[in-house]
């Protein structure tokens, strides 16, 4: 065993004397590679991955998690300032469904589930008020918690007490609350009204106007805040809306447009010009019942008919004349004969008569502009101009049945924008980057395997020479075994007596092939 030990030693020291110090460099170089690739590979596939197990917690909540993860030997990181806990995760899964049946963490609020397992005969109806009233306003916090842009939120409720007598008005309740804001959330439309709507409806003889609403700046949100109230309001109204029809014609146009030529190949911008005028009138209208001939329903008809035939009724004298004469018409002459006629008709017609209180939306689109970006990477040029008009006859019609027929005509093809570009960055939100292994690393993992494949060639080859002259080295000093003279010999003589003669004299005249027949010996062994 030794001896092979030995025999790997020489030949190590051997192979590497023969080296150049280019070779020599490569060598520890590919070797110290190698392991550094290791140590890495090895670092990252025993790194343990933390994922969150709870967030947003409470300290009295941290303190439970920590609590029992330390009773469990559980690793885990605490950061956020304290309120978020993250573990292993392999372990992530499991944990949350063994925590939650202990009922960790706990907040310490009383809910409504509490009445049911708690029940007792002994609670006293104080008690019971102080304890239902805590519940709601557990419940109504986590209510609006569940509201997004919310983070978190704190209610305090103040409930009038009973009236003794009948007599006695009911005082109305009231309520305070703090929430917490996400940051660089702003609450649009009518959010804020919501809001106050929610908790009014949720605790009873609670009327909007008894609820105050802050959030952690101690900035008040007033319940018409969102209605134009004032200036800003106005401003931030109007903006909101101006806002929403925007995004709304863009999500449109961009689905619409994505179809045809794919969504990450297309962008879409809409500007709109909204009036915010708001008018209110009354009008009085009187319209005939046939228009065509401009007349009314008659309503009602009167018609006189008065007619005399006889002596002395010629018509004739002075018209107006005599005590019983009519008015407007000849006296007849005494001693004539004659006759008269009379006719009279009066007719009352009724006309259409339309009252209209008119109040006029509070906004419309006055106008309308729409920009459309497509990348001309993956569109054909012949198709170019089919692709254009397809987008214009899409746009034109969106933009006349959206832009308010009381502003005049309008052209839709001065209201579009259609560029053909090359896109140089991606149209699509980048995802959260996950962990992935660098290039750098894949470059020089492929690099070392090559070397070391090298090297193992090399080393291959070596040995085979190593090989080849070692059997060289054995055959020829057979040879030479063979071809040694003989020594003339006493009778008396042995074999070996005389082969010992022969070796001494090899040795003296021949050492180089001496030394050869006894390593070629020592290797047969």
């Amino acid at each position: 065993m030794n001896e092979k030990i030995m025999k790997l030693n020489e030949k190590a020291k051997s192979f590497w004397t023969k080296r150049s110090k280019g070779q020599k460099g490569l060598i520890i170089g590919s070797m110290l590679a190698v392991i550094a690739l290791v140590a890495v590979v090895s670092i990252f596939a025993t790194k343990t991955n933390y994922v969150p197990l709870y967030n947003n917690l409470s300290l009295q909540e941290v303190g439970q998690i920590k609590t029992e993860l330390d009773t469990r030997g559980v690793p885990y990181e605490i950061q956020d300032g304290g309120t978020t806990v993250l573990v292993p995760e392999e372990q992530a899964d499991g944990l949350l469904v063994d925590l939650a049946g202990l009922g960790i963490p706990d907040s310490g609020n009383i809910d409504y589930s509490f009445f049911s397992e708690n029940s007792s005969w002994g609670i006293t109806d104080n008690e019971f008020n102080i304890m239902k009233l805590d519940a709601m306003q557990s419940e109504l916090a986590n209510l609006i918690k569940s509201i997004d842009g919310i983070n978190d939120a704190t209610v305090m409720i103040n409930m009038p007490k009973d009236p003794v007598f009948v007599s006695e008005a009911t005082q109305p309740a009231s309520a305070s609350i703090v929430i917490e804001t996400a940051p660089g959330y702003r609450f649009e439309g009518n959010q804020i009204n919501s809001l106050y709507q929610l908790v009014s409806k949720a605790v009873p003889n609670l009327l909007p106007e008894n609820i105050t609403i802050m959030n952690q700046y101690s900035e008040y949100f007033d319940m018409n805040s969102q209605n134009g109230s004032g200036f800003g309001d106005a401003y931030t109204f109007q903006q909101t809306v101006k806002k929403d029809i925007e995004r709304d014609l863009q999500r449109r146009v961009q689905q619409m447009l994505g179809t045809m030529v794919g969504m990450e190949n297309v962008i879409v911008s809409v500007t709109a010009d909204i009036d915010f005028t708001q008018e209110n009138r009354v009008e009085e209208i009187i319209e005939p019942a046939d228009p065509e001939t401009m007349e009314g329903l008659p309503v009602s008809v009167e018609t006189i008919h008065e007619t005399y035939t006889g002596e002395g009724a010629q018509a004739g004298g002075v018209a107006g004349t005599g005590d019983e004469d009519i008015t407007g018409y000849p006296g007849a002459e005494d001693g004539n004969d004659g006759e008269y006629e009379y006719i009279k008709e009066t007719i009352n017609n009724e006309f259409n008569r339309i009252h209209k209180d008119i109040v006029e939306s509070p906004y419309k689109v006055r106008d309308l502009g729409i920009q459309v970006a497509i990348d001309e990477n993956d569109l054909d040029p012949q198709d170019r101009a089919v692709v254009e008009e397809g987008i214009t006859s899409i746009l034109n019609s969106i933009i006349t049945t959206s832009v308010d027929a009381g502003y005049g005509e309008i052209t839709p093809e001065e209201k579009t924008s259609i560029v053909f570009q090359e896109f140089s960055g991606g149209n699509e939100q980048a995802a959260e980057p996950a962990f992935t292994i660098p290039v750098w690393m894949y470059i020089v993992g492929g690099v070392l395997l090559l070397i070391i494949v090298l090297l193992l060639i090399l080393l291959f080859k070596r040995k085979r020479n190593t090989t080849m002259e070692e059997y060289d080295e054995t055959a020829f000093t057979t040879e030479q075994v063979q071809t040694v003279p003989d020594i003339e010999a006493a009778s008396d003589e042995t074999e070996s007596a005389q082969r010992k003669k022969q070796l001494e004299k090899m040795a003296k005249d021949k050492p180089e092939e001496f030394a050869k027949l006894l390593r070629g010996w020592i290797g047969e062994d």
